[in-house]
């Protein structure tokens, strides 16, 4: 999500531009960091990330058209899961961290995650990534859809992905589980 491809990010995440509507910042930035970025815009903090040195994630099109967005980025430059006392790293590997998924309405069910997760891979892997990580859950059945966007344990073993641990967060009231994919 870099600043020419802002606006294809924002038709993903937040189609009616509101205000106080997600903006995929949360994990990245405190509050503080919002307003001195965007000058209490959180949607003019959301597109100064993207100027960064390694933007926040990236966008997947069908047909030229945006369809899905996926937040990864090296789990240091993701404050508040580096903070985190309930999803730990399970050793010492330097990786990459996928922290939200996003399908664009009437887009789902077609295919978009699994080629979202390629490309966010991909992307880590043109960066240097060794290793991406992932935090889902693994619902007996259909997750909540405001949770959904932790992603599922199926979505990501059909990415390459392998369990390595598990976490002390919940989502949708269920525990999350640590799921890594090596690269090198």
């Amino acid at each position: 999500m870099t600043p020419d491809r802002f606006e294809d990010f924002a038709d993903v995440v937040n189609p009616n531009r509101r205000a106080t509507h997600c903006w995929c910042l949360s994990h990245r930035l405190p509050a503080s960091e919002i307003d001195r970025l965007g000058g209490g815009s959180r949607e003019q903090a959301a597109r100064r990330l993207g100027e960064r040195e390694h933007p926040p994630g990236v966008v997947t099109y069908r047909d030229g058209e945006p369809v899905g967005w996926c937040s990864i980025s090296p789990r240091p430059e993701i404050p508040r899961l580096e903070r985190s006392r309930l999803i730990r790293p399970v050793d010492d590997v330097p990786v990459w961290s996928v922290i939200c998924l996003v399908v664009r309405g009437g887009r789902r069910r077609q295919g978009v995650t699994a080629a979202m997760l390629e490309g966010a891979v991909a992307y880590a892997a043109s960066r240097g990534a060794t290793a991406v990580e992932a935090h889902p859950v693994d619902p007996p059945g259909r997750i909540d859809t405001t949770m959904a966007f932790v992603g599922v344990r199926a979505m990501f073993e059909r990415a390459g992905f392998e369990v390595v641990g598990t976490t002390d967060a919940v989502a949708s009231g269920l525990p999350r589980l640590t799921m890594r994919r090596t690269l090198a």
